[in-house]
């Protein structure tokens, strides 16, 4: 080997160590930071139980509310900003919404102490669960995770699986209703193709939007048929479901004969496209409006169609509640007129809306 091939290899060499070593460094750096993330949040539980316990517990409780903040400005002074009233007040309600510190563990793994500054707001158990586990599975930070929150990601779920019948083939837990898609940026006056390119080029704001275990497939897919050419707009595949998600989008309000449609697309990929081990294609129609009763005269979902709204602006955040809550109303009642006719026996449960925060915690 000549001199020049030797010192090629040896800076390969060397190259290749850096790199190794530097893969162990950061993911170490990555372990040591997790660690302390969840010693610092169980710490904190440890202090908020205690005062639970021992301060705040029966009689004492009047007494115990008037000595907390002469222990934040204590423990201040000693251990920093970390230990203000606001943040033992979060504390002590960590450890209210966790009695089972063994519960609390794998989440305090998983997400840090400002996770959960943006969790604890949230009054219901199901909703807190939610965006806690949703922001595990896709790494969200604080902010995004906030911003979840604020976008009513749990409520609109909730909302497409009230849609559903008891005999629906449309899985829970998959779709939302209505759809926000304002950050792809669309003007007035859009067309279904704007709308689909906006989708592809900001396609990681789309998936963000649309949910966990989503992978895009095909654009206007193909499907030929007697030599007639037909085309499906978007086409996905869920990952955890194994199965095929085709996916239409609509300007303007729903039409019956959306169905027929959407039932042809999944008839030909069932066919064709489905592999072994998968389970059959699920559609999803969006409609900038949904048409509600014509759905469900439909039974759509027991056709493995699901339809959804979707709004591509905004509005101001008092008057965007005021849609959800509407929505979620008009929703409840039709599930409660369709079991008062024994055609659906599926329960509900209370949806906690619109739970402000206090400005300190916003503007953490």
């Amino acid at each position: 080997m000549s001199d020049n091939e030797l010192e090629s290899n040896m800076q390969m060499d060397e190259s290749n160590l850096f790199k190794h070593i530097a893969v162990i460094i950061e993911n170490r750096k990555e372990s040591i930071a997790s660690r302390a993330n969840c010693e610092v949040t169980l710490m904190y539980w440890e202090v908020g139980h205690y005062i639970n316990t021992t301060i705040l517990e029966g009689d004492r409780a009047k007494y115990g509310k008037k000595i907390i903040a002469k222990l934040a400005e204590q423990l201040q002074t000693k251990y920093g900003n970390s230990f203000d009233y606001a943040n033992i007040r979060r504390m002590i309600q960590l450890a209210e919404r966790f009695p089972d510190f063994e519960i609390l563990v794998p989440l305090a793994r998983e997400l840090s102490w400002s996770h959960f500054i943006a969790l604890l707001p949230i009054k219901s158990d199901d909703a807190f669960m939610y965006y806690a586990n949703d922001a595990i599975c896709r790494k969200l930070g604080k902010r995004e995770l906030r911003n979840q929150i604020s976008r009513k990601s749990y409520e609109r779920r909730e909302i497409a699986n009230m849609e559903l019948s008891e005999q629906t083939a449309v899985p829970l837990h998959l779709f939302k209703d209505p759809y926000l898609l304002d950050t792809l940026g669309l003007k007035d006056d859009f067309l279904e193709a704007d709308l689909e390119k906006a989708i592809l080029v900001e396609l990681e704001k789309f998936f963000l939007e649309f949910g966990h275990g989503f992978s895009f497939v095909e654009r206007q897919k193909r499907m030929t048929m007697d030599g007639d050419d037909f085309r499906l707009d978007l086409l996905f595949y869920h990952r955890d479901l194994k199965r095929l998600v085709a996916v239409e989008l609509k300007i303007g309000k729903f039409k019956p004969q959306y169905k027929g449609q959407m039932e042809f697309y999944l008839r030909w990929l069932n066919q064709y496209e489905r592999r072994e081990g998968e389970d059959a294609p699920i559609g999803l129609i969006l409609c900038t409006e949904a048409s509600r009763d014509q759905i469900e005269l439909m039974e759509m979902d027991k056709a493995g169609i699901a339809v959804a709204q979707y709004w591509t602006a905004l509005p101001p955040k008092a008057e965007f509640e005021r849609k959800i809550k509407e929505i979620y109303a008009e929703t409840q009642e039709r599930l409660e007129r369709r079991k008062e006719l024994g055609i659906d026996s599926s329960s509900t449960r209370e949806i906690d809306y619109f739970l402000e925060r206090d400005k300190e915690e916003e503007d953490e």
